[in-house]
């Protein structure tokens, strides 16, 4: 059995909805010990994905028997396709063939769109049944196993239906992303640099310095930079459970974002999510110096990090033909930000001082999305 190096925790603490999430290499084969006190009876039901499936889930069914935990599994097509009502519909009809009752635990194994899936299944599964989020990606890490938005997308766009429905505990194995292919890590990469450019210039400064590390798979590196990313998600949903105020901050980037991803049909060929949250800030900065918010070596800086990284920083970098800016402009309008009709933008005055705002000229955003899309 592979035991964690060490051990961090972060206290999500809600009144009533209270729980932890703990950061470890190792934790999978621990998984039983931190699970075996939430139950009430000795079963869990876990939904998962193949590829995860075929890397972890032996080692998580086996530490889950060795505490006398019986388990049961159902597992989808990996990709964010699978976030859709027809596999909503079967993970909740699997959980009903399963016998689960509202104080037994789901546990969602895997990344962002598992853990997203599952999330919203337990949400509405008998008006609410408990669940566990084992996240097995950077980007489910540090971001979508947190703070209780589960979702499912459309036709209209993306996690436009949905509950908030907060775990009763996260177990995020930083030794799991050793699995990950680099594009990937490096799209999660994308929300950790995130929260470094809303609230954390020192994060932002140490990340300059780390990054790559982090990129190599450097356990201390990936550990800190997890923890500091729950810290401060943690935080701010403390502070705004259900995104009436604060919590929207964690969307810097994301009004692109979710454009750019229905551009692109949610093609993870073509766009990760992650890959479009780093363009995002990177519009979202370069929205902010035209507007005279901050300097435009601002937005230099962060470009400058996001390629030093190899990560996506530009329109012209994604693959394919993209709308042009009018249309990019009318994707925005189907997200979750707009308020009255009208748009909410997350823009900020420098690295580490972000804020939620409306009044952003449309020509302005054109200007940028049109730039963006000559970009050489």
């Amino acid at each position: 059995m592979t035991q964690p190096n060490s051990l961090e925790s972060v206290r999500v603490d809600l009144p009533g909805r209270e729980y932890d999430i703990l950061i470890g290499n190792g934790l999978l084969s621990e998984a039983d010990k931190h699970i075996a006190p939430l139950l009430r009876r000795k079963r869990v039901a876990i939904v998962t994905e193949s590829t995860v499936a075929g890397l972890h889930l032996d080692r998580l069914t086996q530490a889950l028997g060795n505490g006398g935990i019986d388990s049961e599994t159902l597992i989808l097509t990996p990709g964010e396709a699978t976030k859709n009502w027809t596999d909503l519909g079967r993970v909740v009809e699997w959980l009903l063939t399963e016998k689960v009752e509202r104080n037994d635990i789901v546990i969602a194994f895997g990344g962002g769109v598992i853990g997203d899936l599952v999330g919203f299944a337990a949400a509405i599964l008998r008006r609410g049944v408990r669940f566990i989020q084992i996240p097995t990606s950077l980007l489910a890490q540090v971001d979508s196993s947190v703070g209780g938005k589960t979702g499912i997308n459309t036709s209209h766009g993306k996690n436009l239906v949905g509950a908030f429905h907060q775990p009763s505990l996260v177990l995020a194995d930083i030794g799991l992303l050793a699995t990950m292919p680099r594009r990937d890590l490096l799209a999660g990469y994308g929300e950790v640099v995130k929260y470094g450019l809303l609230g954390d210039a020192a994060f932002f400064e140490w990340l300059e310095t780390a990054g790559q590390d982090l990129a190599n798979g450097d356990t201390d590196a990936l550990t800190r930079a997890v923890r500091r990313s729950c810290e401060m998600k943690a935080e701010i949903v403390m502070r705004d459970e259900t995104e009436q105020g604060d919590r929207a901050l964690l969307n810097l980037g994301h009004t692109f974002c979710h454009a750019l991803e229905a551009a692109t049909g949610y093609d993870g060929a073509r766009l990760l999510h992650g890959e479009g949250v780093s363009v995002g800030c990177a519009l979202a900065f370069e929205l902010s110096a035209r507007m005279g918010l901050c300097s435009q070596e601002v937005p230099s800086r962060v470009r400058a990090h996001l390629k030093q990284m190899g990560m996506k920083t530009d329109l012209t970098d994604i693959d394919g033909e993209l709308p042009d800016a009018q249309a990019l402009l009318a994707l925005m309008g189907q997200d979750k930000k707009v308020v009255a009709g009208t748009l909410n933008f997350i823009l900020a005055r420098g690295i580490g001082e972000a804020f939620v705002t409306s009044d952003v000229p449309r020509d302005a955003v054109l200007g940028v999305l049109r730039d963006g899309l000559r970009r050489v």
